[in-house]
Order: structure tokens, then C-alpha cells, then sequence
């Protein structure tokens, strides 16, 4: 219990993460990830690196996972250091760490999402699934250098953030992977926290603006399959549904509003590369595809994909007390190859 209550004071402090940002505004994303990754590394025994610590072409580097990794005797099955095998003080250093892989607003969402497993472990009451927020696991792969190449990762249930650092730069960002059950929180204290409103709220905005010709061309009679795991890009082949194109100035604004809620979720110079390199692009070559209903309730999925960048999202799953479409996945990818992969 003391354990519990320690990382659920770890996850509340989401919601002072403002005054920490601010006095570290003048500090570089990937400066700041080298520090606190540093700081973390300096701090593990023995044991705790030989589970956190990798070699940076590790093969484990692009095997990534949103789902829960166990096996039939309840262990956890994934790799890294879990909060769990931490000490307080490591346990604030790695959310340091968490802190200048998001922007506040994305880091609110990360440890929002960490806390839901309590949730779930009351809904559930000794399901088959191990519901714990110490179930979050840290990597380093390398390294970390502010002159050399790294990279670090973070992951569990519903979250998986991806970095490369090269010369205290960011050199890569993805894959970057939020989710949520429930979705929306149904009844208790809590009742009506949604952590990923943006996500559904804009997408069935833009599909319901679009009219009955476009409507056509972006609805999709079959839902996109499940996001793809443990690849280094993803496979989502060529782009559909209705271009940027061919919508009004109104619809692309709603379209531009969905592609930075994404991307917003990372530290605001990351979403800022990031989101040009979307423009330069062009965003008259991004595409939006939709599938299933927008009332609440009602299974959705959907696409938006551009030369550079692919986001996909599904709402398709009821959460663990039998809501039906309550349980989000929703994802950031580079088209040409998440971590680093794509770089020369």
C-alpha cells in the first residue's frame, strides 16, 4: 500500500507540472531528457541496470508495446525498469525524465493515463490482468551523451513514448502512443474525466462538416485494423479517404486542429518540428478516413495521413465496466520510419 500510495503522489503531481516547466524553459527538449536520463542512470544499482540499460542498436529498441506484458503467473514480461523497482527518489527522477518527453498538457495526459490502472483494478477486482501504475517501464539505450546518440522509452498499459537524442537534439519523437479505458470515467469521484477529448471530439467535428460528396470519399465501410506493435514504421500503406484538398478553409482548419492536439502532446520544439515538417510537406496531401458512427457509444475509427506523418486512432473496445466504445488507442508515427530509423 505505502507503494501505491507513493506513485499515486507521483501521478497527482501532473497537475503541478506548470511551475516546473516555467523554470525550465530555457533549457533545450533534448537537453533536458539527457539530464534527467543522466540522473536516472546515476542512480541505479547493479541489478536495476542490467534491466533498464541497453545498447543503443538493441534490438529491443523498436520493439514497442501499448498492451499489458505478462505472463500465466502474473510477472510482468517487458523490458525495462518498472516504477515498481524503484526508490521514491528514482521514481521522481523518471518522471522528470517523462516531463521533458511532453509538453505539460501531454505529460497531465501520460501520468492521467498511469492512474487509470487503479481504476481498472477496482473495476475488475482480481481480473486476469495485473493492474498497477508501478507496471511502467523505463529504458535507456546508450549512452546518454549531450555530444553523442541515445535513445529512451517509457512504456505500458496505453502509453509508449519513443526519443532519440543526438547532440542534445531531439532527433526523433515516435512512435508516440496514448490511450485510455475508460475512455470517459462512468461514476465515482471522477465521474465524466475524459483524457483524450481532443482526439474524438475533433475528428467527428470534421466528419460531420463534411458534405454528402465528401462525406463519400472519406467514409470507410470497414474500421482500420488494430496499431501495429514492436515495427519500427508503420505499414499503413497508401493514404485514404478525403484529401485537405478538397475540403473548405473551415473543414482544413478543424483537420490543422486535430493534427497539433497530436502533436501538442510533445514538448512544444519537438510538435514544432514536427508540425512543419508536416507543412512543408503540404497539407493538401493530407488525407482523413472514417469509419463507424459518431454518437457516444458507437464504435469509430480513424486516419489522418500525410507524406511525413500518419495518425491513427480507434475507439472500438468497451471498457472494463461494459460501456461499449469507451477504450481509446490513438497514435503519432513518422511514415518514414519511427526511431531515428529514417535519419542520416
Amino acid at each position: 500500500m505505502r507503494l501505491h500510495r507513493a506513485l499515486l503522489a507521483v501521478v497527482s503531481a501532473a497537475f503541478l507540472v506548470g511551475v516546473a516547466y516555467v523554470n525550465q524553459a530555457t533549457e533545450g527538449a533534448g537537453v533536458k531528457m539527457t539530464t534527467s536520463a543522466q540522473r536516472l542512470v546515476e542512480s541505479l544499482s547493479a541489478e536495476q541496470k542490467a534491466k533498464g540499460i541497453f545498447d543503443f542498436n538493441d534490438k529491443e529498441r523498436t520493439n514497442w508495446h501499448f498492451v499489458p506484458l505478462q505472463d500465466k503467473d502474473k510477472k510482468p514480461t517487458r523490458k525495462g525498469l518498472p516504477l515498481a523497482e524503484m526508490s521514491d527518489d528514482q521514481r521522481k527522477i523518471a518522471m522528470e525524465l517523462v516531463k521533458a518527453g511532453t509538453s505539460p498538457e501531454g505529460y497531465t495526459k501520460a501520468t492521467t493515463i498511469m492512474s487509470l490502472e487503479l481504476i481498472l483494478r477496482e473495476l475488475e477486482k482480481g481480473g486476469a490482468m495485473v493492474r498497477d501504475p508501478g507496471w511502467y517501464f523505463f529504458s535507456v539505450f546508450g549512452t546518454p551523451s549531450k555530444t553523442g546518440r541515445w535513445g529512451w522509452r517509457v512504456e505500458g498499459h496505453h502509453l509508449a513514448l519513443n526519443f532519440v537524442v543526438d547532440g542534445g537534439q531531439v532527433l526523433a519523437a515516435t512512435p508516440a502512443f496514448f490511450g485510455a479505458n475508460p475512455a470517459e470515467i462512468k461514476a465515482g469521484p471522477k465521474k465524466g474525466q475524459r483524457t483524450l477529448p481532443e482526439a474524438e471530439n475533433l475528428a467527428k467535428d470534421l466528419f460531420k462538416s463534411l458534405d454528402e460528396a465528401q462525406h463519400k470519399v472519406a467514409y470507410q465501410d470497414k474500421e482500420f485494423e488494430e496499431i501495429e506493435q514492436a515495427k519500427p514504421a508503420p505499414s499503413v500503406g497508401e493514404p485514404r479517404g478525403l484529401s485537405a484538398e478538397k475540403m473548405t478553409q473551415k473543414q482544413r482548419d478543424l483537420l490543422q486542429k486535430l493534427i497539433e492536439s497530436y502533436a501538442n502532446r510533445l514538448p512544444a520544439e519537438v510538435a514544432e518540428a514536427e508540425l512543419k515538417e508536416a507543412k512543408d510537406a503540404g497539407l493538401g496531401n493530407v488525407y482523413f478516413a472514417y469509419a463507424g458512427g459518431t454518437e457516444d457509444g458507437k464504435q469509430h475509427t480513424y486516419r489522418v495521413q500525410g507524406p511525413t506523418f500518419v495518425i491513427e486512432f480507434l475507439n472500438v473496445q468497451a471498457d472494463s465496466a461494459g460501456n461499449p466504445a469507451n477504450h481509446i488507442h490513438s497514435c503519432w508515427r513518422n511514415i518514414k520510419g519511427d526511431f531515428g530509423m529514417a535519419a542520416k
